[in-house]
């Protein structure tokens, strides 16, 4: 008798169908799972620093997200991959390191937006309304002296119109200074005052951002003579203490080199000279004004010797405790004592941290250098000022650190310094070869952070770096605290000359290296997820062991191809409309208006990635322009765009003004345009940069344009916004009311736009042209 299988074996061509059972999908999830959790396993103590880069990401995710709606959302996302993590694998010993991984990262995202968004409400000020001459009392919080621009600045606690205590910060004059201006001094004064600055720019310095983690509401500059009310009683310890001794060592030390020793002793860089910053910037030694991990380290280096040394010589001592324990504790007050003394910036407070925890490892018998204790660091930072995250400052030190340590942990790099039977040139020769694979690497890591934030990098850092930090750490620093240790007793001056030509060599080689040609690259704004992709295969080649670190080359690799084709803008409008940058057919930049501000040019270049300097509109021979307007035609795409820009305060008769902005393409003004002025494709008048901010706009199929509001969302810093159908004249301006949108051209304070200009293509009028338009 037969008898019928009842299992499908799959010789059947109907059981095809049941060969795709949901089971056999959960079977390959499963082996997914099986691998990640081997994975893990193996990873062991390399999984920590993962937490960090959790709590970072919840950090960005709040600057990144636009409305409390989205942030709520983040930190119930963070929840439900921990709960749901709780609830699959809880009690599996099979996915013990699956479970710790889900539940560690979700709640570290989560704990990473909520703790922003509280340190937002605690310390962010709302900014002032209008910009205005105001007379306010107020006492001073801070003073910070930069005799390089010829100012003081003081951070005053006073009271708005309304009554609500809020914090300014003013320049004050440098001939108008007064030594009873100190902190604690309440004084009386007139300021021109403005609300904090955003981005001119897409992709620029966002000075209302980092202003409203400071308190500041307002900022501007003294009108008039400064009236002491109350003198100063009880000022601050430290902040009098960083200025006498900045001011001390300039008198020993003078010019150039004074100032950098100045700004290695007590953190004070205020007087060092532009051409010298710029000229460190572009050679990629500025890291070393800022005191961070290598002047820390140089500190509690030298103290720990020191204490080790003198304390060796106390027989009695040296038989009853650990040397090297109380030595690293002395070594840990100095570092300390120095971060404090130099202001307390987060680099310095990341490198006394991980300096600490180095001197513990080594007091303990634990590995000194690990990513462990640099994300411990991090953490550590993080928890105090997570707005920190998004600055240049802290991006720059921990990814130059996590380099370090990761380049000397891999083990090809150990097999090379392993100590072995040779001679001394050889084993001279090998660790240079290693401290210039070490610049390699940290140049490398830092170039995109570098280029996002910046625009521009230098090349030569790596070289440059090889001679510089070495002369700084071992010869620069020790010279200055032996010339102040000797000024005690009066006889620091040779030390003090043997620093100044130290420091004059480290000046030469910044000039040195700025001054080759093409030692400095300039890059367009790279878009946001270049740069995400950037740090994500860094972090993955760092922070992993063995072959799986090399899976962070892919992303690495996309984000340099990525950023490597992103193009110039053509046209770049502040937010103003002031202010506008023109790329021309042969890559030169122009600008509408002769600007005297150095940060107006450098913002302009630096975003259009062109490094020579601008040519002012007027003088270029394809523009037309008269006092009122210019125009000029670029051809992109495959075809010619019209622009119309106004550049006068002058009233113009609307009825010549219609048929020329018809005959534009682009029409670019600082005033509110009347609605019958209608261009084929873009509108950026008062009234749309009101709303949208800067503008970054990239002529073409599609139109691309980009605002500085798209990057702002609903955060407390950006004042930004619709102001709705009303009328507003200003005086020589013209009066526009209603809506001025137009249903061929953009207007709107929308955060990207894209359009097709095929429709748009033809040539432009020349009938009509208002007074002030260029024929």
């Amino acid at each position: 008798m037969a008898t019928r299988t009842l299992v499908p074996l799959g010789e059947e061509p109907g059981d095809a169908a049941l060969q795709q059972t949901p089971w056999r999908n959960r079977v390959r999830l499963s082996s997914v799972a099986d691998a990640a959790e081997g994975f893990l396993a193996r990873a062991g103590f390399d999984r920590g620093p993962w937490l960090a880069i959790a709590l970072a990401g919840g950090i960005t995710a709040w600057f990144v997200l636009p409305n409390a709606g989205w942030w709520v959302a983040a930190i119930a996302t963070g929840l439900i991959v921990a709960l749901g993590a709780l609830a699959m694998w809880r009690g599996l010993d099979s996915r013990a390191n699956l479970l710790l991984a889900w539940i560690g990262m979700g709640l570290a995202l989560a704990i990473g937006v909520a703790l922003i968004w509280v340190r937002s409400e605690l310390v962010g000020a709302r900014p002032m309304d209008h910009a205005g001459s105001v007379t306010l009392a107020g006492t001073i919080l801070e003073r910070v002296e930069q005799p390089a621009d010829q100012r003081v600045r003081l951070v005053l606690a006073t009271r708005d119109t309304a009554g609500k205590p809020i914090r300014v910060r003013v320049n004050l004059p440098l001939e108008q200074d007064d030594p009873a201006l100190r902190e604690g001094a309440v004084v009386r004064l007139k300021s021109r005052l403005m609300p904090p600055a955003p981005p001119m720019l897409p992709g620029g310095y966002d000075f209302a951002r980092a202003a409203w983690f400071q308190g500041y509401a307002a900022t501007g500059s003294v009108q008039g003579p400064v009236t002491v009310v109350t003198p100063a009683h009880g000022a601050p310890l430290l902040a009098p203490l960083q200025r006498r001794l900045s001011e001390h060592v300039r008198r020993q030390l003078g010019g150039s080199p004074g100032t950098i020793a100045a700004a290695f002793a007590s953190g004070d860089q205020g007087a060092i000279p532009e051409g010298d910053q710029q000229a460190m910037r572009d050679a990629g030694l500025t890291h070393l004004l800022s005191v961070s991990g290598l002047h820390v380290s140089a500190v509690i280096g030298g103290a720990y010797l020191l204490a080790i040394t003198v304390l060796a010589l106390w027989p009695w001592l040296t038989l009853r405790v650990r040397l090297p324990l109380v030595a690293a504790g002395i070594a840990a007050l100095a570092g300390i004592a120095y971060t404090l003394l130099t202001g307390a910036q987060v680099p310095t407070v990341r490198s006394c941290v991980g300096a600490v925890l180095v001197l513990g490892a080594l007091a303990l018998g634990r590995e000194p250098l690990s990513l462990r204790m640099v994300a411990v660091a991090a953490v550590f930072v993080m928890l105090l000022w997570p707005e920190s995250l998004v600055g240049a400052s802290f991006q720059l030190s921990f990814a130059a650190v996590i380099a370090i340590v990761a380049l000397h942990g891999s083990a090809p790099v150990r097999a090379f310094l392993a100590p072995r039977e040779e001679g001394r040139t050889v084993r001279i020769g090998r660790h240079m070869a290693m401290l210039l694979l070490t610049g390699f690497v940290i140049e490398l890591s830092l170039m995109p952070i570098v280029l996002f934030h910046f625009h521009r990098a230098g090349i030569y850092g790596a070289f440059a770096n090889v001679i510089a930090i070495p002369l700084v750490e071992l010869v620069s620093m020790p010279l200055i605290a032996l010339a102040l240790a000797l000024d005690l007793v009066g006889l620091g001056a040779p030390a003090w000359w043997l620093a100044g030509q130290s420091l004059q060599l480290l000046l030469w080689i910044a000039h040195l290296a700025a001054a080759q040609p093409g030692a400095v690259r300039l890059m367009p704004q790279m878009g946001l997820g270049t740069f995400a992709l950037f740090l994500g295969g860094e972090l993955w080649l760092a922070l992993w062991r063995g072959k799986a670190r090399l899976w962070g080359l892919a992303p690495a690799a996309l984000a340099a191809g990525l950023m490597l084709a992103t193009p110039a803008p053509d046209l770049l409008i502040a937010g103003d409309g002031r202010n506008v940058g023109i790329v021309a057919d042969d890559g030169k930049l122009l600008m509408l208006r002769e600007s005297r501000a150095q940060f107006t040019r450098d913002n302009l270049k630096e975003l259009a990635g062109v490094a020579a300097e601008p040519v002012v509109l007027a003088d270029w021979p394809g523009a037309q322009c008269n006092p009122d307007f210019c125009a000029l035609t670029l051809h992109r795409a495959g075809r010619d765009w019209r622009v119309l820009m106004s550049r006068s305060d002058y009233p113009v008769d609307t009825k010549q003004l219609q048929p020329a902005c018809a005959g534009a393409d682009v029409v670019i003004s600082d005033r509110w345009l009347p609605r019958t002025c209608t261009p084929r494709v873009l509108k950026a008048d008062g009234k749309m940069l009101a709303q949208t901010g800067g503008l970054s706009v990239k002529l073409g199929s599609p139109l691309r344009i980009d605002t500085v509001a798209s990057s702002q969302g609903e955060h407390g810093w950006w004042h930004g916004q619709d102001t709705g159908p009303q009328e507003r004249h200003f005086s020589g301006r013209w009066r526009s009311g209603g809506n001025s949108r137009h249903p061929q051209a953009y207007s709107g304070a929308g955060s990207r736009f894209t359009r097709s200009a095929a429709a748009n293509s033809s040539g432009t009028s020349g009938e009509g042209k208002p007074r002030a338009a260029p024929q």
